[in-house]
């Protein structure tokens, strides 16, 4: 497997940095396209989504950083070379919902709305991202046989992917761009509805990747660890919680109350 797309001379340009940008470009499309709906002003959104992009991205590589020290505290140079690999897409979003918040509290845009507005584009991206986990041959799970992969009915380019050195391996990364992409049609679905509250379609969100990254990180073996617990996992039971929380909360306002689709 080639993690290098193509070469512009001396440099590199990978399949990871190509299938983020990818996410990225489908994300910020849709979003602007429903923050149009709102009337939101375009400015506002570029520049949400440009800070929200950046943060992001340092944040899923310093939280994937900070737990795996023991990696680069003798190579600190290797910190900025996120195009190897080395993003922890809860620190994505933990850092997201913090530049999101504060930027709409600096604009007195309402913070739960944009995220109802961003969460489906978001898990799009996510689906697309996971790629460049193939082409580095990473975020795989267990080692497996090639008869359980094709039982499966496993795309058999996927199955050779997952042949790394003669072993082959579960595709996680595979799983949860299934799991991402099955999510996002469902909360295309949600926001349809004429009755959804704000805060569901983010709510739905953090429950549907909380509860398919629980499973799937039982799988793999790349794991951030803190102490005998996964820290995905920890990360995911809480965005379960929170979405359970916001829902609960809706369901306590009435029936026209505080409505998605108010336009």
């Amino acid at each position: 497997m080639n993690p290098v797309a193509f070469s512009i001379g001396s440099l590199e340009i990978k399949w990871y940095s190509l299938c983020i940008l990818l996410g990225a470009i489908l994300a910020y499309i849709l979003i602007l396209k429903e923050a149009k709906k709102f009337k939101i002003n375009e400015d506002f959104i570029f520049n949400l989504f440009f800070y929200t992009l950046i943060f992001g991205i340092l944040g899923a590589r310093l939280y994937y950083v900070l737990f795996n020290w023991n990696l680069y505290a003798s190579d600190i140079p290797s910190i900025f070379a996120i195009w190897n690999g080395g993003l922890a897409i809860h620190g994505g979003i933990i850092a997201g919902l913090i530049t999101i918040y504060i930027y709409t509290k600096k604009h007195n845009v309402r913070f739960l709305k944009i995220l109802d507005i961003i969460a489906p584009g978001l898990l799009i991206a996510q689906a697309i991202g996971r790629w460049g986990n193939f082409f580095n041959q990473e975020a795989h799970g267990t080692a497996t046989t090639i008869l359980n992969l094709q039982e499966k009915f496993i795309p058999r380019f996927i199955i050779e992917g997952m042949n790394i050195n003669g072993i082959y391996y579960e595709p996680t990364f595979y799983y949860e761009s299934i799991w991402c992409v099955l999510g996002f049609i469902i909360l295309l679905v949600t926001r349809r509805k004429k009755n959804i509250k704000v805060g569901t379609i983010c709510s739905l969100y953090l429950i549907w990747y909380g509860l398919g990254r629980f499973a799937i990180e039982s799988m793999r073996t790349d794991s951030l660890m803190l102490g005998p617990f996964k820290v995905a996992q920890i990360v995911s039971i809480a965005m379960v919680l929170i979405g359970i929380i916001i829902i609960i909360l809706n369901f306590k306002k009435s029936k026209y109350e505080d409505l998605y689709n108010n336009y």
